[in-house]
């Protein structure tokens, strides 16, 4: 069989009301040279009848028993035989012309490993939101990725097969069994994987204009397991110690409050008050600076937490579809 442009990755579990969106999104492409790599992580709903019901030749099904989003995506990148290697979850969407525009950058910028574009943040139906995450695009170094991850999301990035093949390690449990992200991480696998390329193997980020990619926002998903999110990202980050000592030495409390900043916002989307003011006022007591150099946002952090402990239901989420959600994931 000859090569593809991109091999598309999607790891699926317990996603039967969005999966379909999601492998639809990808045949619709106006670039059409793909694989999609469709990894069934052991789930027990229908997502996977779902997923069987498209017949397009393009699509392999790679089932395995439960890994994690990390463990599923090895296993799609092992089985990878394109140039290129997008990466989509299955509760997300892309637009039509995300690949096309990917290979047009990639192809144009031989010296770029990781291209990303911003992001739509959609509601659990699909419905856009009033907000987006508009990452900064170039110059993009370790602190930038410690500081706000530009990439975004795990739907937003794609990878030259090149620079994943310097990033492959062996899984420490199974020599076997090669590895991309660090199974260990059931959560921030990906702003760990993001820090590892960018100061440990040097290798370059850089981002186009436009919003490709469709978030989904899902209460209940891993959005929602915010201490651990916290935990994992805190550990992704005390990991590259060693590599980068002197941006995180520096940078640490300033982006600890990032981080908490947005879990807050997330907080706010699942309605929980009271955690949302107290993890904004941890990120206040972590680094006050953000006060002073990101005014609106704070503030905008601050008002939903507060709205979002005493406001209806009803105006909580119309204020939350203006303006909660347009930060940047750590």
């Amino acid at each position: 069989m000859s090569k593809p442009a991109f091999s598309v990755i999607m790891p699926v579990y317990q996603v039967e009301r969005f999966v379909a969106e999601a492998v639809q999104s990808v045949l619709d492409q106006t670039f059409g040279d793909f694989e999609l790599i469709i990894v069934d992580d052991g789930g027990s709903d229908r997502s996977m009848a779902i997923c069987e019901t498209f017949t397009d030749p393009r699509i392999r099904i790679v089932s395995q028993p439960n890994r994690g989003l990390a463990g599923a995506r090895n296993t799609g990148i092992a089985q990878a035989r394109g140039r290129y290697v997008a990466l989509l979850d299955s509760d997300d969407r892309w637009a039509r012309d995300k690949l096309m525009l990917h290979f047009v950058h990639l192809e144009a910028s031989p010296d770029v490993d990781v291209s990303y574009a911003g992001s739509r943040l959609i509601d659990a139906a699909g419905r856009p939101m009033r907000v987006a995450m508009r990452p900064k695009l170039h110059g993009i170094g370790p602190a930038d990725i410690l500081m706000r991850n530009p990439v975004g999301n795990g739907s937003a990035p794609v990878i030259r097969m090149t620079a994943l093949n310097i990033c492959e390690f062996c899984h420490p449990g199974d020599a076997s069994r090669p590895c991309w992200f660090d199974e260990s991480f059931r959560q921030s696998e990906d702003i760990e994987m993001w820090l590892r390329m960018s100061s440990r193997h040097g290798l370059r980020f850089e981002g186009i204009e436009g919003l490709l990619t469709d978030y989904r926002v899902v209460a209940g998903g891993l959005s929602a397991q915010i201490p651990r999110q916290f935990e994992t990202w805190r550990r992704a980050v005390s990991g590259m110690a060693d590599d980068m000592p002197a941006v995180i030495g520096k940078l640490n409390r300033r982006a600890t409050a990032y981080q908490l900043r947005y879990l807050a916002r997330r907080a706010v989307q699942l309605g929980d008050g009271p955690f949302a003011m107290s993890l904004i006022g941890q990120a206040l007591r972590a680094s006050p600076r953000i006060l002073l150099s990101e005014p609106r946002k704070t503030v905008v952090t601050i008002v939903g937490a507060i709205a979002a402990r005493y406001m209806p239901t009803a105006l909580l989420q119309r204020l939350m579809a203006r303006h909660i959600g347009s930060e940047q994931p750590g």
